[in-house]
């Protein structure tokens, strides 16, 4: 997992697995940034694997992502999902794990791409469903291979603090989902 901010969904996804809600992945490493970081404290409550990368130690994004692919490789993980982390990955990293890096978008594609604020985008626009997409990543900025989608209802009177709870419940449970398509692609049982 990447996660440069608290990690809410990388939390929630660290607790299913410990709850056994995925019985054919592990999660072996959190990768993370800033503190207090709930993902790395949960992650290291059950012996999980943590390392804290900071971006200003490098001098451009393209050395601190080949360090990050170093550790990722080290490691020998087969995926990675993308759960609020900031940066763009650039081609070293996409060339590293083809087809394997996740993301979590808060809009249903092909709407509101590119932006930090797709939700506020979406209520300014006047949009009657919105929702949320996960897929795997490719060079362009929120694109590539959808995996699953999950609507959101917006009503007349929501706004933002009243929208962002619905995605927050529906974020652990599309992560949930996308993870048990990628099993089903990997595994037989």
């Amino acid at each position: 997992m990447l996660v440069t901010g608290w990690g809410r969904n990388a939390k929630d996804t660290i607790e299913a697995f410990k709850n056994n809600k995925l019985k054919q992945s592990n999660i072996s490493l959190v990768v993370y940034e800033e503190e207090p970081c709930g993902a790395k404290d949960l992650a290291e409550s059950y012996q999980i694997e943590t390392i804290k990368i900071l971006k200003s130690d490098f001098k451009n994004i393209v050395a601190y992502q080949a360090f990050v692919i170093q550790e990722i490789k080290k490691r020998d993980i087969d995926y990675i999902f993308m759960l609020n982390y900031k940066y763009i990955i650039k081609d070293e990293m996409l060339k590293a794990f083809p087809n394997r890096i996740l993301n979590i978008h808060p809009s249903l594609f092909p709407s509101f791409l590119g932006t930090k604020t797709a939700i506020q985008d979406a209520l300014d626009y006047g949009v009657k469903v919105t929702g949320i997409t996960t897929h795997i990543i490719d060079e362009k900025i929120d694109e590539g291979t959808i995996l699953r989608q999950h609507p959101i209802k917006v009503k007349a009177n929501d706004t933002f603090d009243s929208l962002y709870p619905k995605f927050a419940k529906a974020g652990q449970k599309i992560i949930l989902k996308t993870i048990k398509t990628i099993e089903n692609k990997h595994f037989k049982n």
